[in-house]
């Protein structure tokens, strides 16, 4: 068959095509990329300002914070802060209701490890880390000079680099800078099953004999002899430029962040141009009392203009004044449209406190809330795996300390809700329910208390309402049980039979 379909298509004269090829030049890597979105955390304009004129001196699509105003002429560049308030909001709203955190047979150690490390407080500010940076990971480490209980830090993704085997990470490396003797160096700390091993660079990336420095003699080798990462990888969304590594909410926002920056810029320069404007003739111009030199004009609020004096015999030199139209709807529709674009698919405008009412309707605005409530449960989801496993790693770090043996810890990690109805509310549409007969008493329980209360506390709470309601559970009797039960009475009835024969 595939002859006759090349003779066919000889015959035709039909060429096959050429295999395309694209070539794409990528401007960052994943640690350039990462300082870029810090900038835009830290939300300062001039570093902002810095950052693009250095990185697009060669683009020819210029951001706006990389464009120059010709000479002669100041613009303002303002930066609303708006990415920030973002992961600001998301990080709070999501540890914040970090209620509770319970370890089975373990509490009042753990408690007394939470007043050294404060873990809510850490956690709160890898969230924000990790949705600027895209990913990071907790250090766990020992120095009993300082605490005879574990040390847990985080480092940002631009610090640390993962090492996978099959998919999986098999080691964490953990980047310090160092200055020895005003050289710039980086101390690289591998994390593996195996244990802690350590390195040195340059700043070209050529390795050295950390031996040779004195100042690092207290950095040495460690072996583990349980086989555990002491560190936990922190990563809520997978990049797909960067293999293996972590996504950070801006991605794909940065460009929508430069326009929205530029159109709020543009509305104040707008606002400065149309200011009112005083035309005077130099002849009624304010001038100082004591040498008739004329008052120099401020440039910021531009408060006259000097017009030459009409000399001519009928003239009358008056002061005349105009205003700039501003066009405030059409700036007002560019505004709200730049912004729902930064927000779109991160956070809902209510949630940064935006006034919605000059936005869209109450309806829409609770509609767009969900956008919020998903991203803060992805959040929370991947937290709790995260710090579950964190306590873990920790609880063995402080087994290995003491040379006992390491064993699985029992940890609960409790989470409150976030914009839900009240309880009142809650128990009304409960009850409701319960009225209808369209829910079970678990459900009910479920719903009304979450996981603001234990399983079994729910499972006693669901015997006590049954109870209460005279609902009594009974087993089913098995089968072989009757069978048995029907054997011995015949059984009996015979033997009974018999003896009263033998009589």
């Amino acid at each position: 068959m595939g002859v006759i379909k090349n003779m066919i298509r000889n015959w035709l004269e039909i060429d096959e095509p050429d295999s395309l090829r694209i070539q794409i030049e990528q401007l960052t890597n994943f640690e350039g990329q990462a300082f870029i979105n810090d900038i835009w955390y830290r939300g300062d304009a001039a570093e902002i300002s810095q950052l693009y004129e250095q990185i697009e001196r060669d683009n020819r699509n210029k951001h706006f914070w990389a464009s120059s105003p010709t000479s002669n002429s100041n613009i303002r560049k303002i930066h609303t802060g708006l990415p920030s308030m973002i992961v600001d909001s998301l990080a709070d709203i999501s540890t914040d209701d970090l209620s509770n955190i319970e370890v089975k047979d373990r509490q009042e150690e753990w408690n007394e490890i939470d007043n050294e490390i404060k873990l809510r407080d850490l956690a709160n500010e890898a969230a924000k880390t990790v949705l600027t940076e895209g990913d990071g990971a907790f250090k766990v480490s020992i120095d009993t000079d300082i605490s005879d209980n574990p040390i847990v830090e985080f480092y940002e993704g631009s610090r640390v680099d993962f090492e996978y085997e099959r998919g999986r990470i098999n080691a964490i490396i953990f980047k310090t800078k160092k200055i020895i003797n005003k050289k710039d160096y980086v101390l690289k700390e591998r994390y593996s099953k195996d244990g802690i091993t350590f390195s040195l660079e340059d700043k070209d990336g050529k390795e050295l004999d950390i031996r040779e420095f004195p100042t690092l003699a207290k950095y040495k080798d460690v072996e583990n002899p349980n086989k555990f990462i002491m560190a936990v990888p922190f990563m809520i969304y997978k990049s797909k430029k960067f293999k293996g590594r972590g996504k950070s909410i801006f991605d794909g926002k940065i460009d929508n962040f430069d326009a929205f920056d530029e159109v709020w810029s543009q509305w104040m320069l707008a606002l400065r141009k149309g200011q009112l404007k005083e035309y005077i003739p130099d002849s009624l111009l304010p001038k100082n009392p004591e040498t008739g030199e004329i008052l120099r004009r401020n440039d910021f609020d531009v408060s006259f203009i000097m017009t030459e004096s009409d000399m001519s015999e009928d003239a009358h030199n008056k002061i005349q004044t105009t205003q700039g139209n501003i066009q405030h709807e059409a700036l007002l529709s560019t505004y709200i449209t730049s912004l729902d674009q930064c927000l779109t698919g991160l956070i809902s405008p209510s949630t940064l406190g935006i006034d919605t009412k000059k936005l869209e309707n109450a309806e829409a605005q609770r509609e767009k809330e969900k956008t919020t409530l998903y991203r803060r449960n992805q959040i929370v989801d991947k937290l709790n795996t995260v710090l579950e496993d964190l306590i873990e790693v920790i609880f063995k770090t402080k087994d290995t300390m003491n040379k006992k043996d390491i064993n699985d810890v029992d940890v609960t990690i409790t989470f409150g809700g976030y914009a839900n109805p009240s309880f009142e509310a809650q128990v009304e549409t409960v009850g409701k329910a319960s009225t209808s007969s369209i829910m079970s008493i678990e459900a009910q329980v479920e719903e009304l208390w979450g996981d603001t209360k234990d399983e079994k506390w729910k499972q006693e709470e669901v015997k006590r309402i049954k109870e209460e309601r005279g609902i009594v559970s009974m087993d089913e009797p098995a089968v072989a049980e009757d069978i048995e039960l029907i054997e011995e009475q015949e059984a009996l009835e015979e033997s009974e039979n018999n003896n009263q024969e033998e009589k």
